[in-house]
């Protein structure tokens, strides 16, 4: 949620003052505050003026200042921001989606950094780098040792210069050279949309709300509904963090009709005030939607779901979102600097802010604390359902995030599954479509006897159990007692343990069969791939083909009259796989380390 109206002018006049030691500030009303800022500047340029002349080492005071800017910015809230020049193209990106580059997300390995996954169009892609190449030279210059940040800003630059890239790839003798054009590098906000359920359930993820995001979804939704012919559709927020607010009214303007409020932002600058209002025709008003939503899904996301919750223009489903009810701007500062500043709390429909964490009024340890109950308010929908403020977007009908089992997290966090997705793909040129796609048994033996000489080590809950216990007996003497038991006890856990690449094979297998999808079709193939077994994406269609449950969950009938009342369980719907009690609850799936070629700031908006 960025830009800057022209009335922000005249906020500008004194937001410049950092850089004037002394300044005359005459402003009615606000007169102590000035001086008090005043003063202080000049305090803090005095004692750097000095500290560069009397300290006994030479210093670097544009260290010194961006350390003590970004101190003071942490005392406020996450999302204001300071960005030096040198951080401006990272903001660009996060505005954008855009950057010049090679388009390709990097990840670490051991000393070097490999391609994660090429953006599919885009010169990496196009240079026939692959998944798992690793980089050990940038023009020349080996970058052993380097991060991936790094290694990063060395493969940014102004689109159409090029840069030199020696590769070592499995099963190649030799190490290559790869001369990469750079380009101006898009990503998609929609990176994939298709067809579910029975053919007739349309499906568009939205990760991002950079430009063009709200134009990106008309698209797909226009296609949707003229290609395919679809009859209902599921918009998959979830795991998205936001972006600009422009964008996320527009996205509510393809499904509501025009003049219609979506969102209201009211701060301490009056002038900067306003409604935000359906501005176009839309394209559908009438299509049952669903929503999905999880604990990532941020601010614009949160805007949107919560819109179309309070004018009951779609079901939501899955688990209540992140509760930031924030809206920033940019500011120019001087020296080609910039930063993002709360300005305001933004509302829906109903005039509620879903703002969790009160970051105004810190305890005295200074950490935000959440809204109480006590304080948390009720509002009403357009037909009358009850919803509250203070802790984010709660769904109509929610779903227990999937769970998943520790040998699942431990393979996917030490590369087993996306360096066998490597090896898959040297020695397989094709695969069918990615929704089609499925490991046969022989090949996951083989996934297995690849594991056979791999480390993956994880620690179950009873393992932990039975640690604390030989801890405990051996402080209170017993442990000789109950030695013999112990290490019956510890052999059947390790034994059992054998048993869990078996036991978990579907969901390890789920997983071995996106990465392999993404090898050949990209992040749409990935997305593709993990639709055939996403439980909320299976609930949403259940919703969506049931008409009498769709219609009674926007008419309030019932226990969804009444959505996210503080103390109160929702309707449910577990979403969970088999749960041993060796095995820990992640909500979504493990996560890799796989980084973006292009690392943006947490987005504010």
């Amino acid at each position: 949620m960025t830009g800057i109206p022209s009335l922000l002018k005249r906020a500008r006049k004194w937001i410049l003052i950092v850089s004037i030691p002394v300044a005359t500030l005459i402003s009615f009303s606000f007169v102590d505050s000035y001086f008090e800022l005043s003063k202080n500047l000049d305090i803090f340029a005095t004692l750097l003026r000095e500290l560069n002349t009397y300290y006994v080492d030479d210093i670097k005071p544009g260290d010194l200042v961006k350390k003590g800017i970004d101190e003071m910015l942490n005392t406020l809230d996450p999302y204001t921001e300071f960005y030096a020049e040198s951080d401006i193209e990272d903001y660009k990106m996060m505005v954008t989606g855009q950057y010049g580059g090679i388009g390709s997300l990097i990840r670490a390995k051991g000393d070097y950094v490999m391609v994660g996954e090429p953006y599919e169009g885009f010169p990496a892609q196009k240079a026939g780098l692959m998944s798992g190449d690793v980089i050990t030279e940038i023009d020349g210059k080996p970058i052993k040792g380097k991060n991936t940040a790094e290694v990063s800003k060395l493969l940014k630059g102004q689109a159409g210069t090029s840069v030199k890239v020696l590769i070592e790839r499995d099963g190649e003798k030799k190490p290559f050279e790869v001369t990469l054009v750079r380009e101006e590098i898009k990503i998609k906000n929609v990176p994939y949309y298709g067809v579910v359920g029975d053919g007739t359930v349309g499906y568009i993820k939205l990760t991002g709300f950079t430009e063009n995001a709200a134009k990106e979804v008309k698209t797909a939704f226009i296609e949707l509904k003229e290609k395919n012919k679809i009859k209902s559709l599921i918009f998959d927020l979830r795991d998205n963090g936001g972006g600009l607010l422009k964008e996320s009214v527009d996205i509510v303007n393809t499904f509501v009709s025009k003049d219609l409020p979506i969102v209201e932002q009211k701060g301490k600058v009056k002038e900067m005030n306003r409604v935000h209002k359906s501005l176009y025709a839309p394209v559908d008003t009438t299509m049952p939607i669903v929503v999905l939503i999880n604990k990532n899904s941020a601010s614009a996301s949160e805007i949107v779901s919560g819109s179309l919750q309070d004018l009951d223009r779609a079901v939501l489903v899955g688990q209540r979102s992140f509760g930031k009810g924030l809206v920033q701007q940019t500011v120019p500062l001087s020296y080609g600097t910039q930063m993002k500043v709360t300005t305001a709390k933004y509302y829906t429909p109903s005039g509620r802010c879903i703002q969790e964490l009160d970051y105004f009024h810190k305890n005295n340890a200074g950490k935000a604390e959440h809204i109480p109950d006590s304080l948390i308010r009720e509002f009403k929908t357009k037909n009358g359902r009850s919803v509250y403020d203070g802790s984010g977007i709660f769904p109509d009908m929610k779903i227990e995030p999937r769970t998943y089992a520790l040998i699942t997290g431990a393979i996917i966090t030490k590369n087993h599954i996306f360096d066998y997705a490597t090896k898959y793909r040297h020695s397989h040129n094709s695969i069918p479509a990615a929704k089609d796609f499925s490991l046969s048994e022989d090949e996951y033996k083989d996934f297995l006897q690849y594991l056979s000489d791999k480390t993956y080590d994880y620690s179950t809950k009873s393992e932990k159990s039975l640690d604390d216990l030989k801890k405990n007996a051996e402080s209170e003497k017993y442990f000789e007692n109950i030695k013999l038991t112990y290490d019956e006890l510890k052999t059947k856990i390790e034994a059992n343990k054998k048993e869990d690449l078996g036991k978990y094979k579907p969901e390890i297998k789920d997983f071995l069969e996106e990465e392999i999808a993404s090898r050949y079709f990209y992040q749409s193939g990935r997305l593709e791939s993990s639709l055939r077994d996403d439980n909320e994406v299976k609930e949403a269609v259940k919703v969506l083909n049931d008409k009498p449950l769709y219609d009674s969950i926007i008419a309030g009938k019932g226990t969804y009259k009444v959505i996210g009342k503080p103390g109160e369980t929702q309707a449910k719907v577990s979403s969970s796989t088999e749960d041993g009690e060796d095995q820990i609850i992640e909500e979504h799936k493990p996560k890799d380390d796989k980084k973006p070629e292009e690392k943006p700031k947490k987005k504010g908006g």
